[in-house]
């Protein structure tokens, strides 16, 4: 496994992150328990998660099959970098989503105890929320990192210009601000390209994209749906705007000898500011197979003929639209 410190901090992290967000709702509680094991015999010490996940709204099933796992100890919480996130509702009830101080506060506690763990290595803002002052999140952030509930913070669907002004805010009050952003990046979606990873690497952030495979589209659709496997309703919708690239971009990998999921992996390796794409295998294999991602080389042709496949935005901002 390889392993890079997390944007300007000092905390080394594997450059794949375990996403959970399928325990619950896709894999049982002891398939998770088992691909949570074999993660760290990979060396994978890098899981993301979130007080949302898990489909039943407010119970937090997702941290909870987690924090069962930490539970049955042999070093597990103390080999896990853990992060998680707080935005979504919680509940009906007035502050128990978004980020008012309130929220921070209560949303981390029960975070704490279905984790079943004393602190969070990565506590992440699972959106940006329009309406709560930065100088509020700060110091509610400040508030824990004192109380040693957290030790860092990070962001996920930030603008570049909410990165920007939630650094210099925390600037202001010489606090750290964000070690990380979560960001939706793949060879389909580069939006991030214009102004985000800029921002990021600009401040020393490090990036942690989520839906590396485009909710599956890189990960050889068409290989599957010919050997006949069903495809869900999104899929069919996405490959019907998306066909003509997926055919080139599978066809493409077999000229490279490699699986798709991989070679989309090993393109985000390559990016700027990037630090660990995150995975969400529902099985023991799929994990495996993630793997081979850190072993591919994808040289300057190679790198061409993908961005020829799959355009990005032209660079990053302001030169990508203007001079």
């Amino acid at each position: 496994m390889e392993y890079a410190q997390l944007g300007r901090s000092g905390l080394k992290v594997s450059r794949l992150c375990l996403g959970t967000m399928n325990f619950g709702p896709q894999t049982s509680e002891e398939d998770a328990h088992a691909i949570m094991d074999r993660a760290h015999e990979l060396g994978i010490n890098f899981f993301d998660t979130a007080n949302t996940y898990g489909a039943k709204r407010g119970e937090g099933v997702t941290e909870q099959i987690i924090g069962r796992w930490f539970a049955k100890g042999g070093g597990r919480r103390e080999r896990t970098v853990i992060a998680t996130k707080l935005y979504g509702p919680m509940g009906d009830w007035p502050n128990t989503d978004r980020l008012s101080a309130l929220n921070i506060r209560r949303a981390c506690d029960a975070s704490l105890k279905r984790l079943q763990t004393d602190y969070i290595d990565l506590y992440q803002m699972h959106h940006i929320d329009r309406n709560t002052p930065f100088d509020e999140i700060w110091e509610a952030m400040e508030v824990l990192r004192t109380q040693g509930k957290i030790l860092y913070v990070g962001s996920s669907n930030f603008a570049g210009w909410h990165i920007a002004k939630a650094q210099e805010t925390a600037r202001r009050r010489n606090f750290t601000g964000l070690v990380s952003e979560q960001s939706h990046y793949n060879l389909l979606t580069r939006t991030v390209e214009l102004e985000v990873l800029p921002a990021c690497a600009d401040y020393g952030i490090g990036v942690i994209p989520w839906s590396p495979l485009a909710g599956g589209l890189l990960g050889g659709v068409l290989r599957k749906i010919e050997k006949g496997r069903s495809a869900t309703p999104r899929i069919t919708e996405e490959l019907t705007k998306h066909r003509p690239k997926i055919e080139r971009y599978e066809a493409f990998c077999d000229e490279l000898g490699e699986h798709p999921a991989n070679v989309a992996l090993a393109w985000l390796l390559r990016r700027q500011a990037v630090t660990a794409p995150i995975i969400g295998p529902r099985t023991i294999d799929q994990l495996d197979g993630a793997i081979r991602a850190l072993e591919i080389e994808l040289d300057e042709k190679a790198l061409a003929t993908l961005d020829e496949i799959f355009p990005g935005p032209g660079g990053p901002a302001p030169e990508a639209y203007a001079w």
